[in-house]
């Protein structure tokens, strides 16, 4: 049957830049083979099925793709699906309202912006958990391909992190050492696939031209993600991290993170995160998504 679809660019302002996101808005009655094929076809980093909510106070339940697998939670098709369902809602004015996800109810505000824009910030369903270490610099370095003086951020270990998706975050001194990263076939899922496929995050302090606070890249080659322009389920993980480092006292903090530059399609990740007794309490991640194409898919 034909099946209506939207695309949009999530966490940017404009218009092919951004994460791209495809949303399919009719997915009751497909079948899981059928979604994958369906996914690996828009070839986007994820692809959205919007199906009816199990619980019915809740706006949808959702399924998440990349092109080779489904996803249990991730951020910047949270965002953008929060955006689009508002928008087709006719919301002129903030909202709230739940999402269903694999990882549970997922949180989320809408605040609009203009025609085909709007911004929203969902509420992390489960914190942060640290995983483990990862192997010594000299190995990160080589499935990197660059040199292990490049590793290393004071007050910030190469680590382990999950928050709901687990990811390997690896520290790089400047913005150049973020540039030369290339994920080497030889070696990326050997030092990186620790219980799945690799999925690995390499950040710097920002040095970018919008301000941001850190710059990074995400590389997950074995699941159809060769670089992500912007990893939300990474940065709600990444404010695990930040907390681990002992630099934030208790209170809110926010910070924003520029991803996407190297591959021209730059985004901005917008992470809250608030610290009570020494401990992490919540995060929430956000940004701004807009609309870029509506169409039909038979499937």
């Amino acid at each position: 049957m034909r099946r209506r679809f939207f695309t949009l660019d999530v966490f940017t302002e404009t218009r092919f830049a951004g994460n791209p996101l495809a949303v399919v808005v009719d997915a009751e009655g497909l079948a899981t083979p059928l979604m994958q094929a369906v996914a690996r076809e828009f070839n986007h980093p994820e692809t959205v099925f919007v199906l009816p909510p199990q619980e019915p106070a809740h706006r949808a339940r959702l399924r998440i793709f990349t092109p080779a697998a489904e996803l249990p939670f991730a951020g910047h098709p949270t965002v953008g699906a929060a955006v689009l369902l508002a928008q087709l809602d006719g919301a002129r004015a903030a909202r709230e309202f739940t999402l269903e996800e694999g990882v549970g109810a997922v949180a989320c505000r809408f605040e609009p912006l203009d025609a085909g824009r709007g911004r929203a910030c969902f509420a992390v369903p489960g914190l942060p958990q640290r995983l483990g270490d990862l192997p010594a610099a000299t190995e990160l370095a080589g499935a990197l391909s660059v040199s292990a003086a490049d590793i290393g951020i004071e007050g910030l270990a190469a680590a382990r992190w999950s928050a709901g998706l687990p990811f390997c975050f690896v520290p790089m001194r400047t913005r150049d050492a973020v540039a030369r990263c290339r994920p080497d076939p030889a070696h990326f899922e050997s030092v990186f696939g620790i219980g799945g496929p690799g999925k690995v995050f390499v950040f710097c302090r920002g040095v970018s031209a919008d301000s941001a606070d850190f710059c990074a890249r995400m590389f997950a080659p074995a699941m159809g993600i060769p670089e992500d322009p912007a990893t939300g389920s990474a940065a709600a993980a990444f404010a695990g991290l930040l907390h681990g480092s002992g630099a934030y006292s208790d209170g809110e903090h926010r910070i924003a993170i520029a991803q996407g530059i190297d591959m021209g399609r730059p985004s901005r990740i917008e992470v809250g995160f608030t610290v009570g007794g020494g401990r992490l309490a919540s995060v929430a991640i956000g940004g701004v998504a807009v609309t870029v194409t509506e169409g039909m898919i038979d499937a």
